[in-house]
């Protein structure tokens, strides 16, 4: 196996120079995993892998524009994707929204239609499945005990959106685990255009930010044992 990648703690990334291949530190990927990068190489040679990876580094490279007084970016995320998708030819696009982003799933769907795309959407409470179903307790109902509260069904939004035939998966607003299910699900490729964050305004980066000051909680210390972890914060399956 050797060592594991680490190149976020990468304090000189050979693989952005010529002769990488000769000065990549201890675990350096582009270095030590030479067999799985080249494997990873040949599926750019599928057409279809190679199209959209070619589409991909263009929408990354018309995203800046050089000024006199430097280069700066030049296109929102929404933008982009609206960009991409006709870069690839879709006309079907999927819209996998949570019900909290209700709002920016129906301003992003406008965006999209006015753009000349066929835009199916699939809020996540589709289908009105009981949370018991996946072994909820009545204190773990965020409504509160007796009230009927159906479950976030990614699985069923992604089958949906597959049974539609989309070229293409938006998603708005999905919780983490969620986004997760749907991906695994989903047939057309997917890109996330909102991630669920309640506490920053669906802007996570910002915990990453205040890390230093207001959220330096985020950076405490915990014991990494599994048994300490399933008894903090796993939810027990119920038997019956």
């Amino acid at each position: 196996m050797g060592e594991q990648a680490r190149c976020v703690k990468c304090t000189a990334p050979v693989c952005r120079s010529k002769d990488h291949y000769l000065d990549g530190p201890l675990g350096c990927p582009t270095r030590e995993k030479a067999e799985v990068i080249k494997q990873a190489v040949l599926e750019y040679d599928k057409p279809e892998v190679w199209e959209f990876a070619r589409q991909a580094s263009i929408q990354e490279f018309e995203c800046f524009m050089k000024l006199p007084e430097g280069t700066t970016a030049r296109n929102p995320r929404v933008e982009e994707v609206v960009q991409f998708a006709k870069k690839m030819g879709y006309r079907k696009l999927g819209v996998a929204f949570c019900g909290g982003t209700t709002n920016e799933a129906r301003i992003l769907t406008e965006i999209l239609e006015n753009r000349g795309f066929d835009v199916v959407s699939v809020m996540c409470k589709a289908g009105s499945t009981p949370r018991e179903k996946i072994g909820i307790t009545e204190e773990q109902k965020p409504q509160g005990p007796g009230s009927y509260s159906p479950m976030c069904s990614p699985i069923a939004q992604a089958m949906i959106l597959n049974d539609a035939g989309v070229e293409f998966n938006i998603l708005v607003g999905l919780c983490v685990g969620h986004d997760s299910l749907f991906i695994k699900y989903a047939h057309a490729p997917v890109t996330v255009l909102i991630v669920k964050d309640r506490v920053f305004g669906h802007n996570p980066a910002a915990g990453l930010y205040l890390s230093g000051s207001y959220y330096r909680k985020l950076l405490r210390k915990e014991p990494v044992d599994s048994t300490v972890w399933r008894r903090e914060f796993a939810i027990q399956p119920q038997q019956g």
